[in-house]
């Protein structure tokens, strides 16, 4: 068996919210992700696990190709139609890397746009990522936002497509989430963040002219606001919104202005939600929790020729308040308005015909099964009669569908291709597990038709800001599935999977409620014959889940799975100074605040461990993650060793060197790292980490 590095033990007492912690790993934070120990230490621990998985390298080779067997690697996304073009991505036998192309309406060759594996060749880049795209509505320039660090600071690059070059430099230093169009195409809407990589200025740029020239449009002073923007549907109004997780304001901006400041549409109300607004014509139309409407329903207010900020007294509502169907989205077309949401705990679609005046009923789009996960797609034709839309389920592979809004009918665009893949071979099902206050929680599954129960099962969970685990394919989990494993996903609170009540059970002071969810996901799975052994995986703030459901029953789980996770919660909310602290204090809590330090002292993961026996652990990060820093998986893993019992499973952490919270770019490393893992897993449930590799680490 490989010696896992030993981190040096640098006893410190650091003062937190007038508590004085003790923390033997606090310098992992401290020294910083470029010192030479830090490194040379998170080398080690790399090291250590190639050396743990160096037994196991045929079996990780075969996953590794089992994994590649289900990827289509010549394949193109469907084609979104944007102003004159089809626009699409292309993937190519071999390449790393995806192909930006769009195709001339009127008939023509495509025109490759960018090409990431030559960008990354001739850049010398170690990962490239692009989050965002953007024609000009003229279709003369293309804009993209562009990440070479995984540290999700970008850069915008605007090409000229006449030239086949850039239009200018790139602008440097933004934030990923904004991209935006004037309606003449003369200027460009981005965002940049401040210290804490919160995006707390908009501006306006001017093709052709130089970055410091740019023009501030809003800057939000508030550190738990975010600001984002988009061009409306009809394409009318740049719609910016300063967002929390409890509210929201919003200003307008005439898409056509190039020159004026936006005007406040919305104010701020804590408490009072709209995340959803839009620019119907003659009236605003937006999404809200007001008046008590906990899972959202749809209102409007008329336009008003002063240009006040619009008031309350003045909206009517659209689709009226049911406690029973959780809203969560909309897209305006000229003709329809397709709302998506939650009902019975799965999702769904609604589309409303617009009216002279108004708007009306809403119809359910129907779908052959109920368990299935629907979602609206990419659209940019404001009067297009049709609607692209989503559909998958656990057994079926993600389908790309036009749907016409006014028959409510689907036509197949593209289903995705896997190769090698049978769905008549699997089967999905549902179990219910009871909570300890009695909430019953819906457990999904996926298996071969030909498993044998009990069988090996992976429960992955997340449970947190509301985004729901759905019932959806994916390719990564058939290597696992085929060899007799159980995939199960809890479906528990903290999520929406059962509305916002679901959301707000499981946040700030319910916080406890998403962990002990988890724990009974698993004993039922357990209870019912489904799990032999029990494996469980989350990432970010599902390693949260991992850190405490390890701590709360460590004896339920053979191994977890521990990704990218936000594991140091009391130190990392209590630092004011880095990503996520400020505008999270609504999902967690405020440390600063003695009841909510209570409530977070009470399940932070790093805070928790004590001496014991612990199952195996695959612990990973990203060295240039803005999200959950190195150092807090770092600091876990090192912990946990030194508190371990004998006969304690063995612990490895992981480290990408070059990438970040989503780990490497290239899709050919992803697959070789999720075999990495399942390798790793598979050979703990078979009990060969013991017996064939040593008996753990400290052992």
């Amino acid at each position: 068996m490989p010696t896992p590095p030993s981190a040096p033990r640098k006893p410190t007492r650091h003062l937190q919210h007038g508590h004085e912690r003790p923390d033997d790993y606090h310098w992992l934070k401290t020294q910083g992700k470029t010192d030479p120990e830090v490194l040379a230490y998170l080398r080690a621990e790399n090291e250590y696990l190639a050396g743990v998985l160096s037994p196991l390298q045929a079996e990780q080779q075969a996953i590794y190709q089992d994994l590649l067997s289900h990827v289509q690697e010549r394949d193109e996304q469907p084609e979104v139609v944007r102003g004159a073009h089809a626009y699409f991505t292309r993937t190519e036998e071999g390449q790393a890397h995806p192909l930006y192309l769009r195709r001339p309406l009127g008939g023509g060759e495509p025109q490759v746009l960018l090409d990431l594996n030559a960008l990354k060749a001739e850049e010398d880049l170690a990962n490239v990522w692009v989050y965002a795209t953007a024609p000009s509505p003229d279709g003369r320039f293309w804009a993209y936002l562009l990440d070479t660090t995984g540290q999700e600071v970008f850069e915008l690059r605007v090409l000229d497509t006449q030239t086949g070059k850039l239009a200018h430099p790139p602008l440097r230093g933004l934030n990923g989430w904004v991209l935006a169009w004037s309606s003449d195409g003369r200027a460009l809407y981005y965002a940049t963040d401040d210290a804490t990589q919160r995006s707390y200025r908009l501006w306006r740029h001017l093709l052709g002219q130089p970055q410091a020239g740019d023009t501030l449009l809003v800057q939000e002073d508030d550190p738990t606001f975010r600001l984002g923007a988009h061009v409306s549907e009809n394409g009318q109004t740049l719609l910016i919104r300063s967002a929390s997780n409890r509210a929201q304001a919003w200003w307008v901006l005439p898409a056509h202005d190039t020159q004026g400041l936006p005007a406040r549409l919305l104010a701020r109300e804590r408490g009072t939600e709209v995340p959803v607004l839009t620019d119907g014509g003659d009236h605003w139309l937006a999404l809200t929790n007001h008046g008590g409407a906990d899972e959202f329903k749809l209102v409007r207010w008329p336009k008003r020729e002063d240009g006040a900020p619009l008031a309350w007294a003045d909206a009517a509502d659209v689709l009226p308040y049911d406690e029973g169907r959780h809203l969560q989205n909309l897209h305006l077309f000229q003709d329809h308005l397709l709302l998506a949401g939650r009902e019975d705990g799965f999702t769904a679609l609604w589309v409303l015909r617009r009216e002279a005046g108004g708007y009306g009923p809403a119809q359910r789009v129907p779908f052959p099964e109920a368990s299935v996960t629907v979602g609206i797609g990419p659209n940019y034709v404001y009067d297009r009669p049709t609607a692209r839309i989503t559909h998958t389920s656990l057994t079926r592979p993600l389908e790309h569908l036009d749907l016409n809004l006014e028959t409510l009918e689907t036509t197949l665009v593209k289903a995705t291709p896997v190769p090698h893949y049978d769905p008549a071979l699997y089967v999905s099902e549902q179990v219910w597990a009871t909570a300890p206050d009695g909430e019953r929680i819906p457990v999904s599954l996926l298996r071969r038709r030909d498993t044998p129960l009990p069988a090996p099962t992976l429960l992955y969970g997340y449970g947190s800001y509301g985004y729901s685990i759905n019932p959806t394919f994916v390719a990564g989990r058939l290597p696992l599935v085929d060899r007799g494993w159980v995939w199960a996903i809890a479906h528990i609170r903290g999520g929406a999977e059962r509305g916002r009540r679901w959301y707000d059970g499981g946040r700030l002071g319910h916080k406890m409620n998403t962990f002990t969810d988890f724990i009974a996901a698993g004993e039922a799975l357990r209870d019912q014959g489904v799990a032999r052994e029990l494996v469980a995986m989350g990432r970010s703030a599902g390693g949260l889940l991992m850190g405490s459901v390890v701590n709360l029953r460590p004896d339920l789980w053979t191994a977890a799975s521990v990704g990218v996770p936000f594991v140091d919660v009391l130190s990392t909310m209590l630092d004011d100074t880095i990503p996520l602290t400020t505008a999270e204090y609504d999902e967690w809590g405020n440390p600063n605040r003695p009841e909510d330090y209570a409530v977070m002292a009470a399940y932070s993961p790093y805070d928790n461990l004590k001496a014991g026996r612990y199952p195996h652990l695959f612990v990973s990060t990203g060295l240039n993650d803005p999200r959950v820093a190195y150092w807090e998986p770092a600091k876990y893993a090192a912990r946990v060793r030194t508190l371990a019992a004998p006969g304690s499973g063995v612990v490895v952490l992981k480290t990408i060197m070059g990438a970040g919270h989503g780990g490497s770019s290239s899709r050919y490393e992803a697959l070789n790292e999720l075999a990495e893992e399942y390798a790793f897993l598979q050979a703990a449930v078979q009990g060969r980490l013991d017996s064939g590799l040593g008996a753990g680490p400290l052992d």
